[in-house]
């Protein structure tokens, strides 16, 4: 259900100003048994044109809970999404050395090493796995790096949706292009792919393509655009932006001074290095 336009307005305001401060605030659905899915892409709508209105202009999406292994874990069971903007997006790993990201703005941050994709035409709801990808541009890995607003990561999705998506900053590496005549190569690359994640060079975790809604990014990208007529967030998908798929490991609680990097396999893309400041 939709909440009354005050409600929202408030709601946007304390969820907004929270992040803003670095603070924690209980979820809005310990308050409020009728704060649905709806409404919470509703409040989400809001806080995209506060953030608009204030100069921050929007560069893509990122979609969350993709990774049906942990579901259970945060007790979210679906897809979530949200704007991602120019001030949270990066590209890093050009230069000799790990990158550096601060995190210090962030609220109780984990880490996700995800797939990415730039999105070259508009892609609708209906599309198979070739049709999505006849839509991609390009390709990229990197590191999203999740904060939430809620303390402890304890909310129920709609407290996500509201929250950004839970959705802090994403570092990513170079785009790689995927042209007509390998789109084939691509679809069983984007399906078949691994990624070891290591923490101050040891690893804390593997993931396989599958985790992610059970068919690898592409299965996010589609439940993304079947999914935004009915939740939008304020921000329409746009020819150029870049869109984020969900973790393929596990979600970890960071601290500044650790050095986060990957491995990829069965795809050709280069692995992140990135030291958290």
């Amino acid at each position: 259900m939709l909440l009354p336009d005050a409600d929202a307005d408030a709601l946007a305001d304390r969820i907004l100003s929270a992040a803003d401060r670095a603070a924690s605030i209980p979820p809005v659905t310990d308050e409020r048994q009728d704060f649905d899915l709806s409404a919470a892409y509703q409040v989400s709508s809001r806080i995209t044109r506060r953030r608009i209105a204030r100069g921050e202009r929007p560069v893509g999406w990122k979609i969350g809970f993709t990774n049906t292994t942990i579901w259970d874990e945060y007790g979210v069971h679906a897809p979530i999404w949200g704007p991602m903007y120019a001030s949270t997006v990066a590209e890093t790993g050009a230069s000799a050395g790990p990158g550096a990201c601060p995190i210090g703005p962030l609220v109780e941050p984990r880490i996700e090493p995800e797939i990415a994709f730039r999105m070259a035409a508009l892609p609708h709801p209906g599309m198979d796995d070739r049709e999505l990808l006849s839509t991609v541009g390009a390709v990229a890995h990197g590191f999203e790096i999740v904060q939430s607003v809620f303390p402890g990561w304890r909310f129920r999705a709609a407290d996500t949706v509201a929250a950004f998506a839970l959705h802090g900053c994403y570092r990513h590496g170079p785009f790689v292009a995927v042209g007509a005549a390998d789109r084939e190569r691509w679809l069983s690359m984007l399906a078949g792919f691994a990624i070891a994640l290591d923490r101050n060079g040891v690893e804390v975790d593997r993931g396989i393509a599958a985790n992610v809604l059970g068919g690898g990014p592409l299965t996010a990208l589609r439940a993304l655009v079947n999914g935004l007529s009915d939740y939008p967030a304020g921000y329409d998908l746009r020819v150029g932006d870049i869109v984020t798929t969900g973790t393929v490991t596990r979600a970890f609680p960071v601290s500044a001074g650790e050095r986060w990097s990957t491995r990829l396999t069965r795809l050709p893309l280069p692995g992140m290095d990135l030291r958290l400041v």
